[in-house]
């Protein structure tokens, strides 16, 4: 969605995230805007922090436990203290694409799951892709976690993510579902050029790996190969990809004109176990070394 925003002119990466979302400001409840250091610092992140990871807002944060509507959630993100100065620290932010989310369903007009669907699902023919799965589909998704702490019940074909729950399952960090295929389709779309979504100068914009801050892997919403990567050893340095927490991943290679999609629920019953960092990494090299 951002790649399409910034092609219509409609996303300019330098802009400052509150002049979308003005609500950031406030690194408070209250909503009053701080003084000092802290106010001028949150006025510095930009749109390309946010997908680049280093607007220096915290990985994660349990909001759930205090926000229990939507707007309690959205309001909980906006006013999330940064731990890091904008641009000098990068660490996945589940808070930053929160934000970015609410950035983009502006600056479109129009919800990230009604825009996806329209301009990238339906011309790439990804037709079981989508936030929020029918009923009908529920059987056929594998269940994530069987939740005893917040939700109560076994969470199958909706979203894993607390946060996300809150906010609808339709959220900038979570919520989306595809099958094996579909998300292949999407990766096939990005090595062959992006047609009919994409402009290729844009696929090679948004998967570069950022000069900045200094040992970052980040690229414009993706991440790219860091020793050790969950991509393996074998993935060409142009690489690009992302992980999912519950246990999928994409991994695109434009070298050798290869993707690998893995789609695990590593996360049932429970998140105690840490395996999938030793399968994922095994699995793509094995992929890679069958190759003629």
């Amino acid at each position: 969605m951002a790649m399409q925003l910034y092609e219509r002119g409609l996303l300019d990466l330098d802009a400052p995230a509150v002049s979308i979302v003005p609500e950031f400001a406030a690194e408070s409840s209250t909503g009053v805007p701080p003084a000092g250091v802290a106010a001028s610092r949150r006025h510095n992140v930009t749109l390309s922090h946010l997908l680049t990871h280093s607007s220096g807002l915290p990985a994660y944060e349990k909001l759930f436990e205090n926000a229990r509507t939507h707007d309690e959630l959205l309001q909980a993100a906006f006013t999330t203290p940064l731990a890091h100065d904008p641009g000098t620290h990068a660490e996945y932010s589940d808070i930053g694409f929160i934000i970015l989310g609410v950035a983009l369903e502006r600056l479109a007009g129009e919800s990230p799951d009604a825009f996806s669907a329209r301009e990238i699902f339906h011309p790439l023919a990804m037709a079981r892709t989508g936030f929020r799965p029918p009923a009908a589909l529920r059987s056929e998704i594998p269940p994530t976690v069987d939740d005893k702490d917040f939700r109560q019940r076994i969470i199958q074909g909706e979203v894993h993510d607390e946060n996300a729950s809150v906010l609808g399952g339709v959220a900038g960090h979570a919520g989306l579902f595809a099958p094996a295929e579909d998300v292949a389709r999407f990766a096939h779309c990005m090595l062959t050029g992006g047609a009919p979504v994409f402009r290729p100068e844009t696929i090679a914009l948004f998967s570069a790996r950022q000069a900045s801050p200094a040992g970052t892997s980040r690229a414009l919403g993706w991440d790219t190969p860091s020793s050790p990567s969950q991509s393996g050893k074998c993935f060409s340095a142009q690489s690009y990809g992302h992980l999912g927490y519950t246990g999928a991943s994409l991994w695109c290679d434009p070298e050798r004109q290869l993707s690998v999609t893995l789609l695990t629920n590593r996360t049932w019953p429970d998140r105690s176990t840490q395996q999938i960092k030793q399968v994922r990494p095994a699995f793509h090299d094995a992929v890679v070394q069958s190759l003629p």
